[in-house]
């Protein structure tokens, strides 16, 4: 069969489904944007979403929803074209966050489209007014919001079937859809993502190494900036570090932002909130690193005697569930889809997302009694064997919702 795969940032969360399938012997086609990659036996199509002629001026709130009409233009007029050459697609696979797959249906309206349902905006309940501190007030946000969600409820109304990786997110969905909606995890390879003995992670700059065992503390998100926690983690390194004055913390993460706004002064938020907390931090024991790459992450995890997670109400990140399956005491906020993940005392620690000074005593804690909380590591590995394997739960139960949507009567 032909699986055609439309993700602007190819592979994306199909990195495993997609090479799975290639294996299989199906023929795997891919539209992606300028920063898709290319895997392996795999035929990858890059469209532009920018017009010849320029993009034609808007109103700023439609802006959001211009943006995801190029897309669907551009996806559409490469499809369109792939079509006339010859392509017979029998399942679409594609995430309808940045439009792409809006034009789908008029294109192939009897091709069944599995959606990637990763975050559907709220109005209430969600990310949005979440954070009081960065939250603006008044009418004109919520009508912002309410026009952002537009492009993201209009796929529903064709939709054939979803497929989320929390319940959370699931739930996320209007809930007359939500029976069309699987919820299967990407899936966590915890036979390569595991404890392992003799690790360490070197810090040339600093010139110090950290083995098991030492006082360390690490938080990781791909940018740092609020809708991660990282103003709650910064603004609580002062207390903690006078519980724990020979703790060392490493930060891993870029300066730009995945979501949410940069501060409203400009810079990075490491920047602003390292200039809010001038002189009240030993930064000798405070080190960012930077985006490292993945197995040097995972040793950090291996590593580090407390891990720090925080969210908004949000998408789950991958690093949760990794650094579980790393053997790594976590300690993350009492949001969804965490607490879907971290069971508290059980499995990890959960604390209320903007408590900055129970998490310190939390963490301190932790510090104090690393082989006291040792349980809680074996418990998290064996929560994401049980539960987001890749290969034993994940992958399989992608695979046969592939086959039913591809070959409905086979």
């Amino acid at each position: 069969m032909v699986i055609l795969f439309v993700h602007q940032n190819f592979p994306g969360q199909y990195l495993h489904l997609a090479a799975a399938l290639r294996e299989r012997g199906e023929r795997i086609v891919a539209i992606g944007g300028a920063t898709a990659r290319t895997l392996p036996g795999i035929e990858l199509h890059r469209y532009d979403p920018r017009p010849a002629e320029g993009v034609p001026p808007c109103h700023g709130w439609a802006a959001d929803f211009q943006a995801k009409c190029l897309r669907a233009e551009a996806v559409g007029l490469l499809l369109e074209h792939l079509l006339q050459g010859g392509l017979a697609v029998d399942l679409v696979v594609g995430h309808p966050g940045w439009g792409e797959l809006l034009a789908i249906k008029d294109l192939l309206p009897s091709t069944p489209v599995l959606h990637q349902v990763e975050f559907v905006y709220r109005m209430e309940g969600g990310d949005a007014g979440f954070d009081p501190e960065l939250t603006r007030s008044g009418w004109r946000p919520r009508t912002q919001l309410r026009l952002r969600r537009a492009p993201q409820l209009i796929p529903f109304h064709d939709l054939d079937w979803g497929l989320a990786p929390t319940h959370w997110q699931a739930s996320t969905a209007p809930q007359e859809f939500r029976e069309r909606i699987s919820v299967i995890h990407e899936g966590i390879d915890t036979r390569r993502i595991s404890p392992a003995s003799g690790c360490s992670v070197t810090l040339r700059k600093a010139g110090l190494t950290f083995h098991p065992g030492d006082e360390l503390v690490s938080f990781a998100a791909r940018n740092l900036e609020p809708y991660r926690g990282f103003h709650v983690f910064m603004r609580m390194l002062p207390l903690l570090q006078s519980l724990r004055p020979r703790c060392h913390v490493v930060i891993v993460g870029g300066d730009g932002v995945s979501y949410g706004t940069a501060p409203a002064d400009g810079g990075s938020w490491r920047e602003m909130l390292l200039r809010e907390l001038a002189g009240r931090l030993d930064l000798s024991h405070i080190h960012f690193v930077g985006q490292v790459p993945h197995p040097v992450l995972h040793d950090l995890f291996r590593v580090t005697a407390c891990h720090v997670y925080l969210s908004y109400p949000f998408v789950l990140g991958w690093s949760l569930l990794e650094a579980m399956a790393c053997g790594a005491v976590v300690i993350g906020s009492a949001t969804p889809p965490v607490q879907e993940v971290i069971d508290n005392g059980t499995n990890g620690l959960l604390v209320d997302f903007f408590a900055g000074e129970e998490l310190a005593h939390r963490i301190a804690h932790v510090l104090a009694d690393r082989a006291g909380h040792r349980t809680l590591a074996v418990a998290a590995r064996s929560t994401v064997i049980s539960h987001y394997d890749l290969n034993s739960v994940c992958l399989p139960r992608q695979i046969e919702l592939v086959e039913r949507l591809a070959r409905p009567h086979a």
